[in-house]
């Protein structure tokens, strides 16, 4: 005998975590990250919460996704051009795919980044820390900057200093083609790059 419960069960099928994140993306594209929810995204999927939970433990993991699919193109795009640029310019055009990527849905990253740094989400802002650095050191590596201690040190400290720069600039950019982040990233590369120069390296 069937349970009459199970009538209107809804039917689970198999949705993988990409798909996951391209509907969510979808959904904040037509009504904002902030009133996106999980439900919101498993309904419109036809799967349980229970099936979504198993791929995103939280909304935050959802956005975390979407910037390492962000960091992903960023080191994907090997144009043998930008390897014989200089160091600050091959910097600068791996944070423009990074940027450009981010474009394809710009309010809903800039939410997300809002989120993280809510004041009532302290949660979230060690995890940010760490994945700062580590975004630092992909970087610096797709730029094919391998200098050694203590160069390397300073390399990270004010490539830090102009990720943060940029990305805040990136939040409230209203210009096309984020021309104001691009001027700001640019100035602060060659503030870095005079530094570095400025300070010997020990023999």
């Amino acid at each position: 005998m069937t349970n009459g419960k199970s009538k209107g069960r809804t039917r689970i099928r198999p949705v993988s975590p990409d798909a996951i994140l391209d509907e969510a993306l979808r959904i904040a594209d037509e009504r904002g990250w902030v009133r996106t929810s999980l439900a919101d995204v498993a309904s419109s999927l036809g799967i349980s919460l229970a099936d979504m939970r198993s791929h995103y433990r939280d909304k935050d993991a959802l956005a975390n996704a979407w910037f390492e699919r962000a960091l992903t193109a960023m080191l994907a795009d090997e144009d043998k051009a930008v390897a014989a640029l200089p160091a600050d310019e091959r910097i600068a055009e791996r944070l423009r795919v990074w940027f450009d990527t981010l474009a394809i849905h710009r309010d809903v990253s800039r939410a997300m980044l809002a989120a993280k740094l809510y004041p009532g989400h302290p949660h979230h802002w060690v995890p940010l820390v760490f994945d700062l650095s580590r975004f630092v050191h992909w970087l610096l590596d797709a730029a094919d900057l391998n200098s050694p201690s203590p160069r390397r040190q300073l390399e990270e400290i004010a490539l830090t200093g102009v990720v943060v720069a940029s990305v805040s600039s990136w939040m409230v950019d209203p210009t096309p083609d984020q021309r104001l982040t691009e001027r700001i990233l640019r100035r602060g590369l060659k503030r870095g790059g005079s530094l570095f120069r400025q300070i010997p390296l020990p023999t």
